[in-house]
């Protein structure tokens, strides 16, 4: 089953030095997106009670993005899924969005999307936002 392409863009009322630092470090990124979060190689190790998932590091910018890859897709050929979180600034605004980028089966799209919905909550109470 192919895989859909999805954005979602929430409000996070933080400076992007620190919200980048929340999607980029294993400290950060373990306050709420996962238990807990390991690095060797470039290869991110996501635990989740008991479970662990693990992603590469395709590319980053600082306070800009970082992109990610599930190695569990890496060996399907043909697919391009991945994972972005970017911080994204209001020019008129100046207030500050998480986009995230993901992918999810047509039947799964909604569940994915409550589920990122409900990580960016957690990380919005750890901000104070």
């Amino acid at each position: 089953m192919d895989k859909e392409k999805y954005q979602l863009e929430i409000l996070v009322n933080a400076s992007k030095s620190i919200l980048y630092n929340c999607l980029s470090t294993p400290s950060g990124l373990s306050e709420w997106f996962a238990d807990d979060v390991n690095i060797k190689d470039n290869v991110y190790s996501f635990f989740w009670d008991g479970a662990q998932e693990d992603a590469r590091l395709l590319t980053k910018k600082r306070d800009e993005y970082v992109k990610f890859k599930w190695l569990e897709f890496e060996e399907e050929e043909g697919d391009t899924s991945f994972f972005e979180l970017r911080i994204k600034i209001d020019a008129l605004t100046g207030d500050t969005a998480l986009l995230v980028t993901d992918f999810a089966e047509e039947d799964e799209m909604e569940e994915s999307q409550l589920l990122w919905r409900s990580q960016v909550d957690k990380l919005k109470r750890i901000l104070g936002s």
